[in-house]
């Protein structure tokens, strides 16, 4: 009966140390889309990607352009019966290979634009981290959470450090 007793006592002792360790910590969370969505690097990340896209969608363009005309020269060379069999496999072999390039630059530029955004996007996400970090330390904050990544079941909107992430970053 003792031992149940100081066995209760325990754990009733360790349930009430657990339930104020659990109040002492203080939690948040942030709206990373909004904010990045309001920096100005943003702003200027996406018009840089949008002319990098504007150059490589111009040259595919030109590239596409210059496949088609040797297709329709082939084409219409072929229906007045100029070309031989022979004329007929190198130029086919030809617009296999042109196609194959196009294919290729495809995927090149995909990758790319890719590279390409994420080399730009660093600097900017070192930037937000940076500042949640600063938030997270002045608040006394022990976790924040990003709300656009769906982990948060319950938020208590009065724990948004959105607002003071913003600030930290100069954005209104």
């Amino acid at each position: 009966m003792i031992k149940t007793f100081v066995k209760a006592g325990f754990l009733t002792a360790m349930l009430f140390c657990f339930v104020g360790m659990a109040q002492a910590q203080k939690f948040g969370y942030v709206n990373s889309a909004a904010i990045l969505s309001e920096m100005p690097e943003m702003k200027q990340l996406q018009s840089s990607l949008e002319a990098y896209q504007t150059i490589l969608k111009k040259d595919g363009e030109a590239k596409v352009a210059a496949f088609q005309q040797k297709q329709e020269a082939a084409a219409q060379k072929k229906q007045r019966g100029e070309m031989t069999p022979k004329e007929e496999e190198t130029v086919s072999a030809e617009l296999q290979k042109m196609q194959e390039e196009l294919y290729a630059y495809s995927q090149k530029m995909e990758s790319d634009m890719s590279a390409k955004q994420q080399k730009e996007m660093q600097p900017v996400l070192e930037k937000v981290n940076t500042a949640i970090q600063d938030v997270a330390k002045e608040g006394s904050f022990q976790f924040i959470f990003d709300a656009q990544s769906g982990v948060i079941l319950y938020a208590d909107e009065t724990a948004d450090v959105t607002k003071l992430v913003k600030a930290k970053l100069g954005i209104q």
